[in-house]
């Protein structure tokens, strides 16, 4: 399938599912849904069923839900208007659509370790890598190889296995490898090893992957989803925050916007769908949390109004309607830079 495809498939899903639970949360509120669309207008088609009409738009990419009393001021049956329900409610349907997209990235991961195994710890060290200008290489040493001890010693996890290597620099050493034969060789001193290389010239994890009776495997990919998606919350609050302090400082920001991402899209989808799963798990989950910060054009800025009405009286909607404005300005304007910076680094490749 094509990489475009690919891509608008994507982000589609991304999309669709974030709206998808403004949609369940609004309707579990008593909120009517006038319109669930697919795609943005021009309308292509369109059918009624109950209160909501589902649409089929011209653009396809993403998703809305409009909302009965959001958008506009609701004069009749105002028990099922939105500016009409709790501050709690309305909150929760903000909300639904982050949690939406939260709950895609655990069941991504989930997928992942479910067919790759779960992530722990293990009692060997297993190579990630290996230089080839090294003394690993040209022993035997290989990704996937498991090690088990040094000249009969055993280890735990990686520090003690380094500290071994560390303490035998310059004499030559016996690795024995689980299931395969032993190698035979002589750590580089530290006056030769190079920079950024250690003595053996290798990667290494005391973390494996590991399979369970199959009935436990989904509950334990469930878990290992969770853990791996508070990770990647992490890890892109993170990429936000360096984000905001090169725009501060005035240079391109160095994170991947369309441009990027279709790239990536492309290169990942040579991987096979566990590796397109992740993937999607990874912008699900930045989705959620790009969301929930509170800039305007985004979730997060809807709710602090929500908290704010009593505040900002009657004034809300019009300011509200302004930040709004002035905030997808902002956003596209982001986008742009966002989007140079891709470009140029395509360009310097």
């Amino acid at each position: 399938m094509p990489t475009v495809i690919i891509f608008f498939i994507i982000f589609s899903i991304l999309i669709l599912v974030h709206e998808l639970g403004h949609f369940l949360t609004a309707k579990k509120a008593g909120v009517r849904v006038e319109e669930f669309g697919f795609g943005y207008p021009p309308r292509l088609l369109g059918k009624k069923l109950g209160e909501t009409l589902y649409s089929l738009n011209l653009i396809p990419f993403g998703g809305f839900v409009r909302l009965y009393g959001h958008e506009q001021v609701a004069e009749t049956d105002l028990n099922r208007a939105f500016s009409h329900k709790s501050k709690l409610k309305r909150s929760i349907i903000i909300v639904g659509g982050v949690a939406m997209n939260f709950f895609l990235g655990v069941v991504c991961f989930a997928l992942v370790y479910s067919k790759l195994g779960i992530p722990g710890p293990v009692d060997y060290v297993r190579v990630l890598d290996v230089v080839q200008a090294s003394p690993a290489h040209p022993a035997g040493l290989r990704p996937g190889d498991k090690l088990i001890t040094i000249n009969g010693q055993a280890f735990n996890n990686s520090q003690e296995f380094i500290a071994l290597i560390e303490a035998n620099r310059g004499q030559e050493v016996i690795i024995e490898r689980q299931d395969q034969e032993a190698v035979r060789l002589t750590p580089r001193a530290v006056e030769l090893t190079p920079e950024g290389e250690g003595a053996l010239g290798i990667g290494i994890s005391d973390i494996d992957f590991r399979f369970y009776p199959w009935w436990q495997m989904p509950f334990r990919g469930i878990v290992a989803g969770l853990e791996e998606a508070f990770l990647w919350g992490k890890e892109i609050l993170a990429g936000l925050s360096l984000m905001i302090r090169q725009l501060i400082t005035g240079t391109l920001p160095e994170v991947a916007g369309p441009v990027g991402i279709y790239q990536m899209t492309g290169e990942i989808k040579q991987s096979g769908f566990l590796a397109l799963a992740q993937f999607i798990g990874v912008l699900s989950i930045n989705l959620a949390i790009i969301n929930l910060l509170p800039i305007p054009g985004v979730d997060g800025s809807w709710l602090i109004f929500v908290w704010l009405e009593d505040l900002l009286g009657k004034r809300k909607r019009q300011i509200e309607t302004i930040i709004g404005q002035v905030g997808f300005a902002l956003l596209i304007l982001l986008m742009l830079l966002i989007t140079i910076g891709d470009v140029r680094r395509l360009l310097s490749q």
